[in-house]
């Protein structure tokens, strides 16, 4: 397996936000991971990305311990996307772009800055404050900070919130042709069932910092006795039970 957790596990305090999860992931898959807000996705991202120490567990990705070897090398092989965590509002995006290339030690960063850029249409607005983007743009310059390094393993903290229906569509199709002409994998936090199943191979269910089913969308639709994968969130996350 190329990204295995085991037992990964976070205390904050007297709370209990990630409970003893294990789960793999296959080298080339997207896999999802969903659940109700507060159930541990992102604080789970924060321990892929070195951003927060667990409090018990491992996560062992290409058969390198995160904790033991050498951090740096392993996390320069990651990136992250997300809505919710903003780009300095005061550099232009191409600014943005430069600061974030030279972190990751890019070589020929213009190229690499043009390409990206083109791919996701954002050079119109390139020298334009971040912080003056729409939430369409910003994902997109998000979207693009996070691939500015070719990154082996991509984690997207729902990539697409908030965004209209033909942003959400060009953003989906781009991380779907993306991933088909390269060698990545991603794990994917999404409240967006038609999204998930669009783009994952697997999913993972979470629930108060558990895992309570995994398996693929019609697997897990099946399993429960629903029509479709929406229906199968609801009753899991309305559920009293922990499953």
């Amino acid at each position: 397996m190329f990204i295995q957790v085991k037992n990964l596990t976070k205390i904050f305090k007297n709370n209990l936000a990630v409970n003893k999860i294990n789960f793999n992931i296959e080298k080339n898959k997207t896999v999802g991971l969903l659940g109700p807000n507060g159930c541990g996705k992102t604080t789970s991202i924060g321990m892929l990305l070195g951003l927060i120490k667990p409090t018990e567990g491992e996560i062992i990705i290409d058969n390198k311990n995160l904790e033991f070897f050498k951090r740096d090398e392993i996390l320069a092989r990651i990136n992250f996307a997300s809505p919710y965590i903003e780009l300095p509002k005061k550099l232009t995006v191409k600014q943005n772009l430069e600061v974030y290339g030279r972190l990751y030690g890019i070589e020929n960063l213009n190229n690499r800055i043009n390409e990206i850029s083109e791919d996701l249409d954002i050079k119109n607005f390139f020298e334009k404050k971040t912080g003056e983007l729409s939430s369409g743009q910003k994902n997109r310059v998000s979207l693009a900070k996070s691939l500015i390094n070719k990154p082996e393993i991509l984690l997207l903290d729902e990539p697409t919130a908030s965004l209209d229906p033909d942003i959400g569509d060009f953003i989906r199709s781009y991380i779907q042709n993306y991933r088909s002409k390269n060698q990545v994998t991603i794990l994917l936090a999404s409240h967006n069932m038609n999204e998930v199943e669009r783009l994952c191979d697997n999913i993972i269910m979470m629930k108060k910092g558990k895992i309570i089913d995994r398996g693929t969308c019609s697997e897990i639709i099946k399993r429960h006795g629903r029509n479709n994968l929406e229906e199968t969130f609801l009753k899991l996350a309305r559920s009293e039970d922990e499953l």
